[in-house]
């Protein structure tokens, strides 16, 4: 450790001295491990006395404590840390066997419980055996192929039933995780990712729904609230 200047010893000992009212020779000694100096009537009165500020000089510093005499500053005594950091295991996360893999499990049982009372419930719409002689118009497609056949109408077969499904479909969706890389989970935060999944899910939405609802004979657009519903499945449900 190093030692204490004797100018910054005398003024601290000053201080100490003047806010006990005992000589500075007495407060010297504690500091410095000396034996005490009996007051005498001069030390008492030059300790009562204000003292002046000692000079920052080298020249006029009082001399500073004897040989062999170690001293401490304590801002240079600190706690000491740990030899090694132990990072805090994390509170937030939890495995996925059993906690996720269970609830997954349970959510299916409940989705199968639900269809399968739903089925009991409602009567699968079934139609007669199909006619070769007799093509029903309008031939529509299943409800989640209603999009596609709704593009047909609009684009050559090639643009409607490869390029759009293939590559705006397939490769657009592969690509969104390369083009979103945020690893935020915050709504907030995942703007660019919702923006795409609502285009997506609002395109294919709007294709079914006009696909069902608004063609008739010959897929020609129709008012449903004028000529009605024509699609075979839905009407034999609604019946």
């Amino acid at each position: 450790m190093a030692e204490i200047p004797p100018h910054l010893l005398r003024r601290s000992a000053e201080a100490k001295a003047k806010a006990l009212g005992i000589p500075v020779e007495q407060v010297l000694a504690e500091l410095t491990g000396e034996a005490p100096v009996a007051p005498t009537a001069t030390a008492t009165a030059t300790a009562t006395a204000p003292t002046p500020a000692a000079p920052r000089t080298a020249a006029a510093a009082p001399a500073g404590p004897p040989p062999g005499v170690r001293t401490q500053r304590l801002l240079t005594v600190v706690q000491a840390g740990a030899i090694q950091g132990i990072k805090a295991e994390p509170t937030d996360k939890v495995n996925v066997w059993p906690h996720l893999v269970a609830r997954e499990f349970v959510a299916l049982l409940a989705c199968t419980a639900f269809l399968l009372v739903l089925s009991i419930i409602l009567n699968a719409p079934l139609l007669e055996a199909a006619n070769f002689n007799l093509t029903p118009n309008p031939s529509k497609a299943p409800w989640y192929f209603l999009g596609l056949q709704e593009m047909l109408t609009y684009f050559d077969p090639q643009v409607a039933g490869v390029l759009v499904p293939g590559v705006a479909g397939i490769l657009g969706l592969m690509t969104v995780p390369y083009i979103d890389r945020n690893p935020s989970v915050r709504p907030s935060d995942r703007k660019l990712a919702i923006m795409l999944f609502s285009i997506f899910l609002m395109g294919a939405a709007t294709l079914v729904i006009i696909g069902s609802f608004f063609r008739g004979p010959g897929l020609n657009f129709t008012y449903p609230w004028q000529d009605g519903i024509y699609f075979d499945d839905l009407l034999d449900w609604l019946k």
